[in-house]
């Protein structure tokens, strides 16, 4: 199975880093392939809404780092989205990538895809309802499969992480995938 995991934190080995780290590493193991796009590190234009996208053979008009993801979002059985939770939803740089799946939408609509959450936050989970509400919406949308979604749930920093057993679940989803 290809598996795309699009994450968004700026902290390179922060807690949502360290749950994708998980999650790639069981399903690696269960012998997945596996494309890795940290957006927060890629230079992603936000969406104007021009639908200039939706209008020829062109794509979006911006020619930025989404065409490096978007051949491996149209190729993906699974695609992933790992983000810390700042405010309530997916961080900003998620939300950017996010927002650009327009220029697929023809391609990625009713697609066999399978679509999976995973959260990282200081809160208790209820502060990834925004998130977990706008994931659902877009597999709604595409028609996708939602096979889990984690949150991390009480999960500050590293050290506070690796106090509960969300790595070893974000693990063990990976390896069940």
């Amino acid at each position: 199975m290809k598996i795309t995991v699009i994450t968004s934190s700026a902290h390179r080995n922060g807690t949502s880093s360290m749950m994708a780290d998980e999650f790639i590493r069981g399903a690696k193991e269960a012998g997945h392939e596996i494309f890795r796009f940290d957006a927060a590190f890629k230079n992603i234009h936000p969406c104007i809404g021009c639908a200039k996208c939706q209008t020829g053979d062109k794509g979006c008009v911006f020619k930025d780092d989404m065409q490096e993801l978007n051949p491996h979002l149209l190729d993906a059985d699974l695609i992933v989205l790992v983000s810390p939770i700042y405010y309530f939803d997916v961080n900003g740089q998620m939300k950017v990538t996010i927002d650009r799946f327009f220029a697929n939408n023809m391609a990625l609509y009713g697609a066999t895809k399978r679509f999976a959450l995973i959260t990282t936050m200081s809160d208790p989970a209820f502060a990834a309802e925004g998130a977990n509400t706008t994931f659902k919406l877009i597999a709604d949308l595409y028609k996708w499969d939602v096979v889990g979604i984690i949150n991390a749930e009480n999960s500050s920093d590293v050290e506070a992480l690796k106090k509960t057993d969300f790595l070893k679940k974000a693990y063990e989803f990976g390896r069940s995938i």
